[in-house]
């Protein structure tokens, strides 16, 4: 769980925005950051109850609070959140892993899905799809997921995508360009004890859908790799 001290230092940092006043409330971020990894070591634990982790350390699942801002307009030095991937190894493990997103004001959530995929995997989504489409309705259609993640994100066409014809049964999935699904967190249950547990059942759910995902997208790698 985390302290509303935590939160409370989020949400100076977003109307302080300087490496300044950063640094004179080192202390607080680092309290923060601490609780962070006390989270993702608590994840660790469970998550490897239903998914190997070989060699995933709790420094490797969290995402530093520095932006990167080379190529961007907005010019702020830092996050406004925290912010944690689980996967084997950490944040870098190439495959569609679970995402937790720690923000004040109820902006907190859980993730995972289809997140930018390359145009390659996409046809293979869409191919799998328009063959089998079972298979993933069975998951994300299931009424526990749904409740559980109402909120789908990501980028979507406007007209059919080329091979496909508008009056096909799933034409609203195969126009996805991206389907993340999301969990919202209040500020309340960011700072209750059950956290965890609420993030695990999460993270259990949503695993036949990531592993549909990585099955598509990583297993004709793996074989590469293999040969």
């Amino acid at each position: 769980m985390f302290t509303p001290s935590a939160l409370d230092f989020l949400k100076d940092l977003a109307n302080n925005n300087n490496r300044e006043w950063f640094t004179e409330n080192r202390k607080r971020y680092e309290a923060a950051k601490k609780e962070l990894e006390n989270v993702v070591s608590d994840l660790i634990k469970g998550v490897s109850e239903f998914q190997p982790l070989p060699n995933t350390m709790v420094r490797d699942c969290i995402f530093r609070i520095n932006r990167d801002v080379r190529f961007s307009k907005n010019k702020d030095p830092y996050k406004q959140f925290l912010s944690m991937a689980i996967g084997p190894g950490g944040r870098h493990s190439g495959q569609i892993d679970y995402y937790l997103h720690i923000q004040p004001n109820n902006e907190s959530f859980l993730g995972a899905g289809m997140y930018n995929p390359e145009p390659k995997s996409l046809a293979k989504f869409r191919q799998e799809l328009d063959f089998n489409p079972q298979s993933l309705k069975s998951i994300i259609e299931e009424a526990t997921f749904r409740e559980f993640y109402p909120v789908i994100w990501g980028e979507k066409l406007v007209r059919t995508p080329k091979g496909y014809t508008e009056d096909h049964p799933d034409i609203e999935l195969l126009k996805r360009k991206e389907l993340f699904f999301m969990h919202k967190f209040s500020d309340e249950e960011i700072t209750s004890a059950s956290l965890t547990d609420k993030v695990l059942f999460g993270c259990k759910l949503i695993k036949p859908y990531c592993d549909y995902l990585n099955f598509l997208f990583f297993e004709e790698k793996e074989e590469e790799i293999k040969l």
